[in-house]
């Protein structure tokens, strides 16, 4: 049982990173990548459609993205979605290519985006942490049902801990890239 619970705990902690991580994806340094566009959905005949489903993305050079449309009738609803959305692009189409050029990031937006990252990473660790006093509590309760010893609940804590300080290690790094590339020019 109590090897449940730290696999539980540490394929839920896995899962927090991964999100984190997501999360930090989405927050856009200038350079131009797919993932960028994916929350953008488009109203496709009536029904919300991901923009990777009605238009290839890709990139066309370092600022730049590149959408091609499978079908050229949609070609002013991506506009439109991608205009709508928050990221703040403004997308050009030319024939059955709509092109979506990134501006440079000023030095205010950078630490603005920098403070964004840190947010994210801060919710990634407290999720961490939130799992970890789940497990911590799973433990002691089998305490309580005389299924366990005390022995058994303080090196199951131990083990945890060291799971929770690995995970939210990774998120550390993954902070530290994540501001590395929002600094470099």
């Amino acid at each position: 049982m109590i090897n449940e619970i730290k696999s539980d705990a540490q394929t839920r902690m896995a899962k927090c990173v991964e999100a984190t991580k997501t999360q930090m994806a989405k927050v856009r340094t200038g350079r131009a990548h797919p993932s960028l566009l994916d929350s953008i959905k488009v109203s496709y005949y009536g029904s919300m459609t991901p923009l990777k489903q009605v238009g290839n993305v890709t990139i066309e050079d370092a600022r730049t993205l590149a959408i091609s449309v499978f079908d050229s009738s949609m070609i002013q609803a991506i506009e439109k979605a991608i205009m709508s959305s928050d990221l703040g692009l403004n997308p050009m189409s030319a024939g059955a290519v709509i092109r979506i050029p990134l501006p440079a990031l000023t030095e205010q937006r950078r630490k603005d985006l920098i403070k964004v990252v840190r947010a994210e990473a801060e919710n990634g660790r407290i999720a961490v942490r939130n799992v970890r006093r789940d497990a911590n509590s799973d433990v002691k309760d089998l305490e309580k049902d005389k299924e366990c010893t005390t022995d058994d609940v303080h090196r199951t804590e131990d083990e945890i801990q060291k799971i929770t300080d690995a995970q939210i290690k990774h998120i550390d790094e993954i902070l530290s890239a994540k501001e590395a590339e929002l600094m470099e020019v």
